[in-house]
């Protein structure tokens, strides 16, 4: 007979641990430091995303004794500390989505004929998505990034960014119609040519 599986420590009780055991806390940055350099390196390029993903935690850790213990998923509160890094990072950002109006797609394709139609595709698309992107207010941009890039809920997208959900709600639909308008309307992935 196996034994049942143990339950996973929650975030909130790692934080908890940490007040008393400082080295505690390397558990969150083993659970999410990949998650939160995908973010940041998405957004500013991997080579600040390595120092602003230290900077997170490092942050997170000067202010662990003020997280709300009541939210069991620390990401949302960590997502929020990268972001705000990021919004000091703004230039920055801006000037890596100029850079991906000029780049190449890299990436796993199943054949060379497949590999053709989605360069072609994936350069149209980021092209277009990187001038969408770049025209949107930081704020919805944060929100729509957030909730595409890092599968956070609209609750944790309100804590992430410290406003109410229905500023989420309304940041991501005036989002979702700028680009919708800066893409003209159209989904490049799924138009024929």
């Amino acid at each position: 007979m196996t034994a049942p599986p143990l339950a996973r420590v929650t975030d909130s009780d790692v934080i908890r641990t940490s007040m008393a055991e400082p080295e505690a806390f390397a558990e969150l940055f083993d659970r999410y430091s990949g998650m939160i350099f995908r973010y940041v390196s998405k957004r500013l390029g991997p080579e600040p995303a390595e120092d602003l993903v230290g900077e997170t935690f490092a942050v997170a850790f000067a202010r662990r004794s003020s997280y709300d213990q009541t939210y069991l998923d620390a990401r949302p509160w960590l997502f929020g500390i990268a972001t705000k890094l990021v919004s000091r990072h703004h230039r920055s950002e801006a000037a890596r989505y100029r850079a991906l109006l000029r780049s190449p797609q890299d990436g796993p394709v199943e054949s060379p004929a497949e590999r053709v139609a989605a360069g072609v595709s994936a350069r149209a698309a980021r092209r277009q998505l990187a001038t969408a992107l770049a025209v949107l207010p930081k704020r919805d941009r944060d929100a729509l990034l957030l909730y595409a890039w890092c599968d956070l809920t609209y609750e944790e997208v309100a804590r992430a960014l410290d406003i109410p959900v229905g500023t989420v709600r309304s940041r991501l639909n005036r989002a979702r119609r700028k680009v919708r308008a800066e893409l003209g309307e159209t989904n490049p992935l799924t138009e024929e040519a």
